[in-house]
């Protein structure tokens, strides 16, 4: 069965449970879990005229839970292998009478808990198939879930998309591949890398962060927003500074083409730049293209330049130095 033929259903079983009456959706998780659901919250603040969305870490879920988390509330949650704290939000959001959809790799007490659920493709792997991967179901459930509360005038062309995602990140792999290893070899020596993004390559960009950059390479990697670098971050510019530069497709771009402007009249040589014009994204239709920039960016992200960068500095990225060692509860 197709990706989008499983989240259809699985969406109208959970909208069935509900009495099709349904106020908001609430995306859940933590760490490249919850940065994975960028997307699809991103879809439903731009389409959605009824169904109000928000994202929570599962921590700030559990304790600092909204009143407005109810019957008429769909939860969303994601968790590869069952973070504890995932499990616990399950457990809170049907005690609170919502509905929950569990986006699982591994069998744990999330799958036990959720009413629904969701099997993924872990997007480190090379065989995983990109439409299968945690954003891209996440975009899915948002995309089917517009069209039964509300209707989706572009639902055929993106259901479509999803179709064509995965020999579109194949062929993004070989393209970017040569570029990272110069990229990677130019910044081998840095210790700070600074990655910028905005609107639906915002997410991407955090997860390139904090889950690629500083927990498997331990290296110090500011997230910032193309916008909000004006108000104060670009302050930190010079020629010495490694600057990473996401272009999305979409009508945020404007945001990173200004931020680059400014990084290539004060920046050197350790400016990257990786456009989404690029790597296919333009191949898709207009109205469509830009929800699809966070999984074919943070694909790419975490495959091909996490990976380079690994190699020259000699850093093992399946190694840690605390997750999994040391008890941090």
């Amino acid at each position: 069965m197709k990706i989008q033929e499983e989240v259809k259903e699985t969406v109208k079983k959970a909208l069935g449970k509900m009495n099709n009456k349904i106020d908001q959706v609430v995306w859940v998780g933590a760490g490249g879990s919850f940065g994975g659901f960028y997307g699809a919250n991103y879809f439903m603040e731009q389409e959605s005229k009824k169904i109000s969305s928000h994202m929570f870490t599962s921590g700030e879920f559990i304790y600092a839970t909204p009143k407005n988390i109810d019957e008429k509330t769909l939860v969303v949650l994601c968790s590869m292998r069952g973070t504890s704290e995932t499990i616990d939000s399950a457990k809170v959001a049907k005690k609170m009478g919502s509905t929950t959809i569990g986006l699982y790799v591994d069998e744990s007490g999330l799958t036990e808990t959720c009413d629904y659920i969701i099997k993924y493709d872990s997007l480190a792997l090379d065989e995983s198939r990109i439409d299968r991967v945690n954003a891209s179901i996440g975009i899915c459930v948002a995309m089917n879930l517009l069209n039964e509360v509300e209707g989706y005038d572009h639902y055929k062309a993106a259901m479509a998309a999803f179709d064509v995602l995965d020999p579109m990140y194949r062929k993004a792999v070989e393209y970017t591949t040569p570029l990272a290893k110069e990229w990677a070899e130019l910044n081998k020596n840095q210790k700070t890398i600074y990655i910028l993004s905005s609107g639906p390559t915002f997410g991407a960009g955090y997860i390139f962060s904090i889950c690629n950059l500083e927990e498997m390479l331990q290296l110090n990697a500011p997230t910032v927003h193309s916008y909000e670098f004006f108000n104060g971050p670009f302050e930190v510019t010079d020629k010495s500074k490694s600057f990473f530069q996401l272009l999305s497709t979409g009508r945020t771009r404007p945001e990173d083409e200004r931020a680059l402007k400014f990084e290539q009249r004060f920046g050197g040589k350790k400016l990257y730049v990786l456009d989404g014009k690029e790597i296919g994204l333009d191949d898709l239709e207009p109205h469509i293209s830009e929800y699809f920039n966070h999984p074919i960016f943070s694909s790419i992200l975490n495959n091909v330049y996490m990976r380079q960068l690994s190699y020259v500095i000699h850093e093992d990225f399946n190694t840690r130095r605390y997750m999994w060692k040391e008890s941090y509860k």
